[in-house]
């Protein structure tokens, strides 16, 4: 299933810019990515991507296997599998075989541009992995890591207090996923 390995690059916006996070959309963000890419890699970059986030030339259906459709507009919002605009998490999809150079371009992208106004930020990259579900226990350990870290650096009991407060006044609910990429497992990290 070579044609159907997938990778997943769990990234955070970061800016200085509270205005930013209101912003994100996941079209802004995939035309800031798909920008970044064709910069860095020019057209043989762009058209790797584009055809990993479209999900064309895979099996299945007409157009599958063996037969690439040329499309006027390139669909690149699909590459954006996830997206949090109030945490600045952002989950990209790409095919296994891009995912090296979706991951090269992403430090080039340099703002999100949304309703005529552009935005300084930059995408950290915090993990790459085989499914969803490597992402999702990536980033709950990448929390509690940075939540710890923002207890350390409290100056005194009641700054501890109030995150503390704040924390448990959160309640989280578990869903399951409708789809299954979660299970699109190569046995590879």
């Amino acid at each position: 299933h070579a044609a159907l390995s997938r990778r997943y690059v769990l990234c955070e916006v970061v800016s200085e810019d509270p205005r930013c996070r209101q912003c994100i959309e996941d079209r802004a963000l995939g035309l800031a990515v798909r920008d970044a890419i064709a910069r860095v890699h020019g057209d043989y970059g762009l058209a790797c991507c584009s055809i990993s986030f479209t999900g064309a030339g895979e099996t299945g259906g007409p157009g599958g296997a063996g037969s690439l459709r040329v499309r006027s507009s390139v669909r690149v919002s699909p590459a954006v599998k996830y997206l949090n605009a109030y945490t600045g998490t952002v989950l990209l999809r790409c095919r296994k075989d891009s995912y090296r150079l979706l991951c090269s371009a992403l430090p080039f992208v340099r703002y999100l541009e949304s309703r005529a106004q552009r935005y300084p930020c930059f995408l950290n990259t915090l993990h790459v992995g085989g499914t969803i579900r490597t992402c999702q226990k990536f980033l709950i350990q990448y929390n509690r890591t940075q939540l710890l870290r923002l207890l350390q650096n409290c100056t005194n009991e009641e700054e501890r207090q109030c995150i503390r407060k704040s924390l448990l006044s959160c309640s989280l609910t578990e869903e399951q996923s409708q789809s299954g990429d979660e299970e699109e497992d190569d046995g590879t990290e």
